[in-house]
């Protein structure tokens, strides 16, 4: 019983991507998260309706406009996948959703946290992730109403995930009466970022916030050290890695991100996994590990229920709108939009 993953795992340089892939730190763990929940499935039988077991079909999102959608045309009719977990990239993951309404094929997302990606309202469509949205209301909220900033300024990666990233940190700030001071976008994959941080630095902001991939983060953070910015640094939940860690040393002490999900809760689901992660791949699961898991879980949930039949598997994913899926990630609710 084939189940397709699509995500970042093999490096391209591409427009789309601005210039050389980065996000197959990020897919990898996808697929690790994904193949682990097959083989846990395949442990318990497969697909016990017909005892036979179930196959990950693997396609490479390599981040060229639209060849996201010939891998999902690929896998719904050559590879007769039942349904596709995936993908990362914003714009990419907009393209592959349009062809899965098309081919009528069921689409689970755990890396996409572009707070456009559900507005599509396509109905064959779930996300088992919180998005920047969501997280950027908890952002706004700490910085305005526990920590009392009045003047604060971005710094963003000059791609789709930062410019929708710090959308809802714009607006959320003006409607609390203390719109951003000063927004300054950078070209990814870049090591010079003294221009947007001297801009920063002359209007005079009270906090800092970066919006994009985890080793920019880290490097934007030593740079303003060096300049003697010393002002609170927060960013996205990417910079939430050993990768950010490393490259910012000392400096990261501090350093406060908002996140989709509590890894370090007492939950003997999370305690099983981990430790199944680490004994299968040797590496700990962040947070597109683990959210693949579960989606995959979910997807191979909704084939044993009802079968091998795409419309019937898109109308189980429905049922987690009114019975949250018991996820490693937490209790997943899905809403109206299977969000």
């Amino acid at each position: 019983v084939k189940l397709g993953f699509i995500g970042p795992i093999m490096s391209t340089v591409s427009v789309a991507t601005g210039g050389k892939s980065h996000e197959e730190a990020l897919g990898i763990q996808m697929l690790q998260g994904s193949r682990l929940a097959i083989e846990e499935a395949n442990a318990r039988g497969g697909y016990t309706k017909r005892g036979i077991p179930f196959e990950l079909v693997v396609k490479n999102d390599n981040g060229l406009w639209g060849a996201s959608g010939n891998e999902i045309v690929t896998m719904a009719y050559k590879d007769q996948v039942w349904a596709i977990l995936g993908t990362i990239d914003g714009a990419n993951s907009h393209i592959a959703i349009r062809v899965a309404l098309k081919a009528e094929l069921p689409m689970m997302n755990s890396g996409d946290t572009d707070p456009t990606f559900i507005e599509t309202n396509i109905p064959w469509v779930a996300r088992d992730i919180g998005d920047d949205r969501q997280m950027g209301y908890l952002l706004v909220d700490y910085l305005y109403r526990k920590l009392d900033y009045k003047r604060v300024g971005i710094i963003r990666a000059s791609n789709r995930y930062g410019r929708f990233g710090v959308r809802e940190i714009k607006d959320g700030s003006r409607r609390l009466g203390r719109p951003v001071i000063i927004e300054m976008a950078y070209k990814v994959g870049g090591d010079d970022f003294s221009l947007e941080l001297g801009r920063l630095k002359q209007a005079n902001v009270e906090a800092i916030v970066h919006w994009g991939d985890a080793r920019e983060s880290a490097l934007i953070l030593n740079q303003m050290r060096e300049m003697e910015m010393d002002q609170p640094y927060f960013a996205s939940d990417r910079s939430v890695s050993p990768e950010f860690v490393e490259l910012a040393g000392d400096n990261a002490q501090d350093v406060i991100c908002p996140y989709p999900w509590n890894p370090v809760r007492e939950d003997p689901k999370l305690a099983i996994f981990r430790k199944n992660f680490r004994e299968r791949f040797g590496v700990e699961p962040d947070t597109y590990g683990a959210h693949a898991y579960d989606g995959m879980n979910m997807l191979i949930w909704a084939v044993q229920t009802v079968g091998l039949n795409r419309a019937k598997i898109r109308d189980a994913l429905t049922y987690f709108m009114a019975r949250p899926w018991p996820g490693v990630t937490g209790d997943i609710r899905l809403s109206a939009a299977m969000d």
